[in-house]
């Protein structure tokens, strides 16, 4: 016989459990955390550029990233486990590679060579933009007026610091055109990435960094490039596992728990830590335009942060994978012999259910909006 939620233990879940959001979710939590370190990554990679050409580093960045995490992976599962993926989510997986993992980074790199950090950091913001209205368009994640108003303010300040002349003379310089591309490509990767994002996030990361980095590190040695000091090997590569390996586990749990416009959005906090290490820490010149900037970005941010969505929704019969805790969402039984334990990982069905509370649009909120 199957064993229920609350078999074995004290029946805590055989009734519905009201939702409250709390004032800041695990997810956001990740999110932001994923958006320190990202932000942090820009200006020491700038650093970085000055021993080691785009190509190489942009492949050093996710080497370090892949052979980290997968080596956490191992740790953690003590010994290789083949992820459980549906045979559907893997040219998700390989697009958000690709267009992620192996033209983003080289596109930013190539556009830091040739412009300051602290402006460049902020147009970075460009990729919550494009990642929400790839969602809202193409993806069909819902807006709201709140989300889309946060997103002009933000789009304003990244077209002040690209803008030639008038307050900002070459403000982030010529490599603009390559970090806007680099970008979209990365807002692609993160739409592609929604699809897959109940699966492991330490494998889908770890994954990514691996092809990247080598795809990567074999184009720069067909440039004509050479591994450096081991000091400036190992410096490349510890920047590549928190700032895109450990960030982008993360940016995957988050993703599961917020959908990609919003996650994009509370990412986008990621150019101001970045701007300010530039400007404290390597003494980098800010225009005027970058403050008026800033703040058009920073409130934009904020509309995002104090966000509040509720109505009421149906949620039609799913069945999946991922990690969870019997909530009002997981009143399922189990087919195998369950000792209690949460969170914890299984297949499982969802039930037909019509409801009310605050939510994102998570894996399990990703309904129509009329």
């Amino acid at each position: 016989m199957p064993a229920f939620a609350g078999a074995g233990r004290r029946p805590r879940n055989d009734y519905p459990v009201p939702m409250r959001r709390p004032a800041l979710s695990p997810s956001v939590t990740a999110a932001l955390a994923a958006a320190l370190l990202f932000g942090a990554s820009t200006p020491l990679a700038k650093q970085l550029l000055r021993d080691l050409p785009p190509v190489l580093l942009a492949g050093l960045l996710y080497l370090g990233s892949g052979i980290g995490l997968l080596l956490l992976r191992l740790l953690r599962d003590r010994g290789w486990r083949a992820p459980a993926m549906p045979a559907g989510e893997r040219a998700w997986l390989a697009l958000a590679i690709a267009f992620g993992g192996v033209l983003a980074p080289l596109l930013l790199l190539l556009g830091l060579a040739r412009s300051g950090a602290a402006a460049a950091s902020l147009l970075l913001n460009l990729e919550a933009v494009l990642t929400a209205l790839l969602a809202w368009i193409v993806f069909r994640e819902n807006a709201d007026r709140r989300i889309v108003l946060g997103m002009l303010l933000i789009v304003a300040g990244a077209v002040l610091l690209a803008w030639p002349g008038w307050l900002a003379p070459a403000a982030v310089g010529p490599g603009a055109p390559l970090i806007a591309l680099a970008c979209l490509c990365w807002a692609l990767d993160n739409n592609f990435t929604r699809k897959v994002s109940a699966s492991d996030a330490l494998f889908i990361a770890g994954l990514k960094g691996l092809v990247a980095g080598i795809v990567n590190v074999a184009l720069a040695a067909m440039l004509g490039a050479r591994l450096p000091a081991a000091a400036t090997l190992a410096a490349a590569m510890t920047v590549g596992l928190f700032g895109y390996g450990v960030s982008l586990v993360l940016f995957v749990l988050a993703l599961r728990g917020l959908g990609a416009a919003r996650t994009g959005a509370y990412f986008s906090t990621a150019p101001f830590l970045g701007a300010a290490i530039a400007i404290l820490a390597f003494g980098d010149h800010v225009s005027p335009a970058f403050w008026l900037a800033a703040l058009l970005m920073g409130a934009g941010v904020w509309l995002h942060l104090t966000e509040r969505h509720e109505h009421l929704h149906t949620h039609e019969p799913l069945t999946h994978a991922h990690r969870h805790v019997h909530d009002e969402h997981h009143q399922h039984p189990h087919d195998f012999d369950w000792d209690g334990r949460e969170p914890h990982t299984h297949e499982h069905t969802h039930a037909p259910i019509t409801h009310a509370h605050p939510h994102y649009p998570d894996i399990h909120h990703r309904h129509p909006h009329r």
